[in-house]
């Protein structure tokens, strides 16, 4: 089996033997893969400069195995600016979530698109990460199967209402809410939240009920990812709490 020039990008690379590298891609059109990277460590490897994360490349490989033989690496024609600061635990959070919950040689072109277009605006002095993290979250969700149910209350099956309020169940849906009694294993959540998630637009013109957005599609996308993570913590939001603590101190 050999693939030529294929759309990747390196989710994740490490050692491998005394001068190869293991990477975790992700490709367009093949989904994620393991490719082993022989003598990229050398210094005068060719592959050196190329093998980097959040850069769009071109990769050519060959192998039948779990783990093929890159043979080739190009960069793609858009190349953006690597995201800095913050923004570089934003995208290494990206990479952690697909390392985490995408199956071998599963091919996802949307999500694709979806985790390119992230990367952007990330690497842009923009104001919408937040909001671009959580619509990510959404759309990776939706992309494996496991969509948030945005549309519709899922015992009466009415339309969501903005100003009403529900408990999400996690694998469930929204349910109508009566009081904080009705919500014990879900989570209180505005329609107007819902309504934006679904929208695909988590913007605002009223500063607290944009806050008030942000901060419960982050609550309810983290808790439905959980059901799908396991146990395991994840090492990038770790670093990100470090990094929190370090700036208090």
């Amino acid at each position: 089996m050999r693939q030529t020039l294929q759309a990747s990008y390196i989710l994740h690379s490490r050692p491998y033997r005394n001068t190869s590298k293991l990477l975790d891609i992700f490709s367009r059109e093949q989904g994620r893969r393991v490719l082993v990277a022989r003598g990229a460590r050398k210094e005068k490897s060719r592959l050196q400069g190329y093998l980097q994360p959040f850069t769009p490349l071109l990769l050519s490989w060959q192998g039948n195995g779990e783990v093929q033989t890159l043979t080739g690496a190009e960069t793609g024609r858009h190349i953006s600016r690597q995201p800095g600061g913050k923004k570089l635990l934003s995208a290494f959070y990206l990479n952690e979530l697909l390392l985490r919950l995408l199956v071998k040689n599963d091919p996802h072109p949307a999500l694709y698109d979806a985790y390119a277009q992230t990367l952007q605006t990330l690497s842009e002095s923009s104001r919408q990460e937040e909001a671009q993290l959580r619509l990510f979250e959404c759309f990776l969700l939706q992309e494996l199967g496991y969509g948030l149910i945005l549309d519709h209350e899922v015992n009466s099956g009415e339309v969501l209402q903005a100003e009403q309020r529900y408990c999400y169940q996690p694998e469930q849906g929204p349910q109508l809410m009566n009081s904080e009694q009705d919500c014990v294993n879900g989570l209180p959540v505005q329609g107007f939240t819902l309504q934006a998630l679904q929208q695909g637009n988590l913007h605002s013109d009223e500063a607290q009920r944009h806050a008030l957005i942000l901060r419960e599609a982050k609550q309810l996308l983290r808790m439905n990812l959980a059901c799908h993570l396991g146990n395991k913590p994840l090492k990038s939001r770790e670093l990100y709490i470090q990094q929190k603590q370090l700036l208090k101190s």
